[in-house]
C-alpha cells in the first residue's frame, strides 16, 4: 500500500476553517429553525447567530481538531496492534 504524505500545516488550517464554517452554517441553521419553525425573519435571526458562531467554532477547532487527529492515531494504533497479535 503506498504511503500518502501527511497534509501540511496550511492545508490542516484550511480544513478546519471549512469544517468549522460548515458546522457553524448547518448547526445555526437547525438549532434556529427548530423554535423559530421557519416563521418570517428567521434567516435573519439565523445570520446573526451564524456570524456569532462561526468564529468561536473556528477558534475551538484550532484545538479540538489536533487532539481528535491524535486521539484517532492513538486508537487506530491500538486497533491495528490487537489484529496483528490475533
Amino acid at each position: 500500500m503506498a504511503q500518502t504524505k501527511p497534509p501540511t500545516r496550511a492545508t490542516m488550517i484550511l480544513a478546519q476553517v471549512f469544517i468549522s464554517l460548515l458546522m457553524a452554517f448547518l448547526m445555526t441553521a437547525i438549532f434556529t429553525a427548530l423554535p423559530i419553525h421557519f416563521e418570517p425573519g428567521w434567516v435573519s435571526v439565523w445570520l446573526t447567530r451564524f456570524i456569532r458562531a462561526w468564529p468561536i467554532a473556528f477558534a475551538l477547532s484550532l484545538v479540538v481538531g489536533p487532539l481528535s487527529f491524535r486521539m484517532a492515531s492513538m486508537v487506530m494504533g491500538w486497533v491495528e496492534r490487537r489484529a496483528v497479535s490475533t
